[in-house]
């Protein structure tokens, strides 16, 4: 008859760290997909921003009847970084999680960026993180955040963008904070068991 009692409260245990694990588990995949959504957004105003600088090479280029070689090696830079952002943006769009591929996205990105600089100094544009306007962009290192080891924060150091829309500053901006919390809740004990045992990795902000 004693056996009774043990066997249901060993029921009762085990009932409890299932309801516990399913709850910690569907916490970490809302945060999880929280962040592919950002990303999402984030990826969709990215692509505004290659479009803008992409239709800007084109409307410079001189007529093919009329050739400018110095011309053309003054775009051969922006041209050669539009190339390379547009090429991780489809890499980074299948694995957005991936720290090493927002890595590279985040460096392909600046280089963009001061290659637009350097070519068109007056026709940047820094807004906050909310999307107000900052301030008309001087020459700043864009997107320049903390090194790498060294943590971060989702106020990054705002970009100073090509076309004049706050769109991507605020979508780089929601993207690092969903990020943000998806890592802190990854590596809090308890949840970090759960996080461990499903395979859930961090994920990186764009800096």
């Amino acid at each position: 008859m004693s056996a009774l009692p043990d066997s249901l409260a060993s029921w009762i245990v085990v009932a409890v760290l299932l309801f516990w694990f399913v709850g910690a588990y569907n916490r970490l995949v809302r945060l999880r997909a929280a962040v592919l959504q950002a990303y999402a957004t984030l990826d969709a105003a990215l692509r505004k921003q290659l479009d803008f600088v992409l239709a800007s090479i084109a409307a410079a280029e001189p007529e093919k009847d009329a050739p400018s070689p110095g011309h053309s090696s003054a775009v051969a830079p922006l041209q050669a970084a539009a190339t390379q952002l547009a090429t991780l943006l489809g890499a980074t769009r299948l694995h957005p999680l991936d720290p090493g591929g927002m890595a590279a996205l985040a460096t392909a990105l600046q280089v963009l960026i001061s290659a637009w600089q350097r070519q068109h100094p007056d026709a940047v544009t820094v807004f906050d993180a909310d999307g107000t306007l900052s301030r008309p962009a001087p020459l700043l290192s864009s997107g320049a955040g903390p090194e790498a080891g060294s943590g971060w924060s989702s106020a990054a150091e705002p970009m100073a963008w090509p076309e004049p829309s706050a769109a991507a500053e605020i979508a780089r901006s929601q993207f690092n904070l969903a990020v943000e919390q998806y890592n802190a809740a990854i590596v809090q004990f308890p949840a970090l068991l759960v996080a461990w045992m499903v395979r859930l990795r961090p994920a990186a902000p764009l800096l």
